[in-house]
């Protein structure tokens, strides 16, 4: 079992990877990026989005294997923490999934259940849940219906959506031409449906930590 001091370096491994790949980019690229970012904060989704004391919209999901899932149901067991990444192209996607899978006995621990939603095709969604091994729910959220409906959703400029279409076929992943995605939100929901922690971040490299999903998990009367 992992400790709960695994995933103390999370934002730290992001920075890493970040400045990384901060001094390989072409300067476009990087002002391409950083313009993107700009912009989310610009369409105002953060102010906009779900928040504490609010009542997480419920929903019904299908999982990597096609099962329907909804929130309602994993709520009749315990509270949930629901978060959202980009995609698997997303490396530091990736390396949050990853700390989230060794957080898993800990989340577990308290009674709790992991979700994580995509826009990715169910396909794509599966290929990432075996390439990381996970072993919490991950639901495709395609045409990004759920997000929605927490308020999360912003459109990429139009210079991102080519880099992106160009480097990666993004609308291969999402089997849609919207050019939207979802912020990296993370939310720890009640039994009773209440939002009592919030991440949101107009930068996609900004993640939530583990200790303050636990530590808001544990605020949660008994």
């Amino acid at each position: 079992m992992s400790t709960e001091n695994d995933n103390i370096g999370l934002q730290a491994t992001l920075d890493n990877a970040k400045h990384t790949w901060e001094a390989k980019a072409p300067e476009q690229i990087k002002e391409i990026y950083a313009d993107g970012i700009a912009d989310v904060t610009r369409q105002n989704v953060v102010a906009n989005a779900k928040k504490n004391d609010d009542i997480a919209p419920n929903f019904s999901l299908t999982n990597a294997i096609g099962t329907e899932v909804q929130l309602s149901d994993y709520l009749k067991k315990g509270p949930v923490v629901l978060t959202w990444y980009r995609g698997g192209w997303c490396p530091y996607c990736n390396m949050t999934l990853h700390y989230l899978q060794e957080q898993l006995p800990n989340i577990q621990l308290r009674g709790a259940n992991l979700l994580a939603l995509t826009p990715e095709l169910p396909d794509k969604s599966m290929s990432t849940t075996e390439k990381h091994q996970l072993q919490f729910e991950v639901l495709s959220d395609v045409g990004n219906k759920v997000a929605k409906e927490y308020g999360i959703v912003f459109k990429l400029t139009d210079a991102v959506a080519d880099s992106y279409q160009k480097g990666f076929d993004l609308h291969g992943f999402n089997g849609d031409e919207s050019d939207e995605l979802p912020l990296a939100a993370t939310y720890v929901i009640d039994q009773d449906g209440t939002i009592v922690y919030t991440f949101l971040d107009a930068e996609y490299r900004n993640r939530a930590e583990a200790a303050d999903i636990l530590a808001a998990l544990d605020s949660i009367k008994k």
